[in-house]
């Protein structure tokens, strides 16, 4: 159930709704939005009654929501979300692009990167301190030490940071260094997680699982909404599929259909959705054109030395390359790129 109280509702008059619906042993939410104020109900087992609440002084409308994911619907909230970080948006009419190694591998490495991926206008420098890997033998990151390079690297350049967590212990470590946490694809499904990064402020970037249909990706986000926190934004990473001849599917059919269902903004990742450095390039030029909010390129001065994914990582002048492209086709999708 959606509560739509009158633009000119007072603090009391929304107080006395939250207080009727924590009264039913549910959980109310304001949700942001510049159109109206609007207070969801979760918790609920089966349909609320709209007459419930529809005598309250200040409610205009309740709205019954019958997906499964509430908070995140756009049946909730008809306007898109958009996010602030520290040194860019997410969201609206600019594209924000995210680069930089994926790994940390040292400060003069991340530096390097950083410097470069900022002269060709990318907002947020990404990066792996903590990695899960497939193999327990792999290179695991270089943890808080990379952290620290990571920040450095940001404040230095002015950018903002978006690194992945692994496990619910390092969050608030993590939270320390970043501006957006990452949630790798193979933590979509690890709820404890969800709900730990629900309980920050931090702006979360939410990767869909290895063979995760969008419902299931979406309900993932509402984890994280349900504990208070709507700064989410949702990226396609390519899926699990039986093709051999590239790592994942990146499925580009999620845009758009997203954008129908959710007010959530979409990034696209096609680093790893396609796994190939020659296949990055034009399935990020065909991710904008489909809609997306912003892309996530790995980037690797050596890709050839690279301790993780340096197959799929483009070289700096692949990566201008790719810039010069987008500044092409941007301005055709309706949107901006810095």
């Amino acid at each position: 159930m959606l509560i739509i109280m009158d633009k000119t509702a007072s603090d009391e008059q929304i107080e006395v709704v939250e207080d009727k619906i924590r009264s039913m042993g549910w959980t109310p939410h304001e949700i942001p939005g510049s159109l109206r104020i609007a207070i969801g109900i979760t918790g609920n087992k089966g349909a609320v009654d709209p007459s419930l609440f529809s005598n309250l002084t200040g409610v205009v409308e309740c709205i019954p929501v019958s997906k499964p994911y509430k908070l995140v619907s756009r049946d909730v909230k008809p306007e898109d979300t958009i996010l602030n970080l520290s040194n860019a948006t997410i969201g609206g009419k600019d594209l924000v692009l995210m680069a930089g190694p994926c790994s940390v591998e040292s400060r003069s490495q991340i530096m390097e990167v950083a410097e470069f991926v900022k002269s060709q206008g990318a907002q947020v420098l990404r990066g792996g301190a903590y990695k899960p890997r497939t193999s327990p033998y792999s290179f695991q990151g270089l943890k808080e030490e990379g952290l620290k390079y990571l920040r450095e690297a940001a404040d230095k350049f002015d950018m903002s940071v978006v690194t992945e967590l692994k496990d619910t212990e390092t969050v608030e470590l993590v939270s320390e260094y970043a501006d957006m946490l990452q949630i790798g694809a193979r933590n979509m499904h690890n709820f404890s997680l969800l709900e730990a990064v629900g309980r920050t402020n931090k702006p979360v970037l939410l990767k869909r699982g290895l063979a995760a249909t969008i419902e299931e990706w979406l309900m993932a986000a509402e984890y994280i909404a349900s504990q208070g926190n709507y700064n989410i934004a949702l990226c396609e990473r390519g899926i699990r599929t039986f093709e051999t001849y590239t790592r994942n599917t990146l499925d580009l059919n999620a845009v758009p259909m997203v954008k129908q269902l959710s007010h959530l903004p979409i990034i696209v990742d096609p680093s790893h959705g396609t796994g190939s450095w020659e296949l990055v390039t034009p399935m990020a030029l065909a991710a904008v054109a489909a809609g997306a909010d912003g892309l996530l390129i790995e980037v690797h001065p050596h890709p050839e030395k690279a301790l993780s994914d340096g197959k799929q990582s483009l070289r700096p002048e692949t990566f201008a390359e790719l810039v010069d492209r987008l500044k092409k086709i941007v301005p055709a999708c309706r949107r901006n790129f810095n």
